[in-house]
């Protein structure tokens, strides 16, 4: 009889569950005592189950919230989507260099880079890329400047583009939004991992501008390379866990 009660108050507490039912359809409801208690611990052996806070039972902790796809500054274009999922594609493939390093001044642009994970590294890239954008192009794949010289959304010379072994090796071909930023990052994966930095100056090279900025010109100016560091600092992906992490529940609140 104490076994049935037990069962009972595991029926009317939710934790039976298929376990309750299986083991009625064998009639057997010591067993299913037994089965129930052996899963209720087990639930409460998960590492990601819902703990209460120490010292606090009514305190729940909240989960930290998994990041969706990075912010890019041009969430605002019906490509958006399709030159982010192109971004990330490179980053996971030709342009990995990139999310394997820790520039030297990635402080100034991105300060929870380094103890990011990959996608968390990715994410930067992307919106960095993206930070980039807005003063080459202004998100117009289709812009050509320089007299004819420079392509798509980063404003890449087919020559460069070739020279890196780049799908898009004309001008046409460069002003596939995709195709652009996916060689811009095969270049970046090649001058940032050789320079150590993002963006670097020294008159004690031949080549004085290193990193992105020996490629891109918006990157040697100082009050742009400024903004684009702002505004990636404020995402998400670049702050710190702790300002990230949820508040714990009001004191008082009684879950459920």
């Amino acid at each position: 009889m104490a076994r049935r009660g037990a069962l009972a108050a595991l029926v009317c507490a939710g934790l039976a569950g298929p376990v309750f039912a299986e083991a009625l359809s064998r009639h057997d409801p010591a067993a299913a005592v037994d089965r129930i208690n052996r899963n209720s611990h087990a639930v409460a052996m998960r590492p990601d189950a819902v703990a209460p806070a120490e010292g606090d039972p009514l305190r729940i902790r909240p989960r930290m919230r998994r990041a969706g796809v990075p912010h890019a500054r041009w969430s605002h274009r019906a490509e958006a989507r399709l030159w982010t999922r192109a971004a990330l594609s490179a980053l996971g493939d030709h342009a990995a260099p990139l999310v394997r390093m820790v520039p030297e001044d990635i402080e100034t642009w991105c300060p929870a880079y380094p103890q990011a994970d990959g996608p968390g590294r990715a994410a930067f890239w992307v919106g960095f890329l993206s930070a980039l954008a807005k003063y080459e192009s202004t998100y117009r794949p289709d812009a050509v400047g320089g007299g004819g010289r420079w392509y798509g959304l980063m404003q890449i010379l087919p020559a460069t583009a070739q020279g890196y072994g780049c799908r898009a090796r004309s001008g046409a071909g460069l002003t596939n939004g995709a195709d652009n930023l996916s060689c811009a990052l095969r270049i970046m994966a090649r001058t940032v991992p050789r320079d150590g930095v993002v963006h670097g100056y020294s008159e004690r090279f031949k080549r004085k501008w290193r990193g992105v900025s020996a490629d891109w010109g918006p990157m040697r100016s100082r009050a742009k390379r400024a903004e684009m560091a702002a505004w990636l600092r404020a995402q998400s992906y670049c702050q710190p866990l702790s300002r990230l992490r949820p508040r714990p529940r009001p004191e008082g609140l009684v879950p459920g």
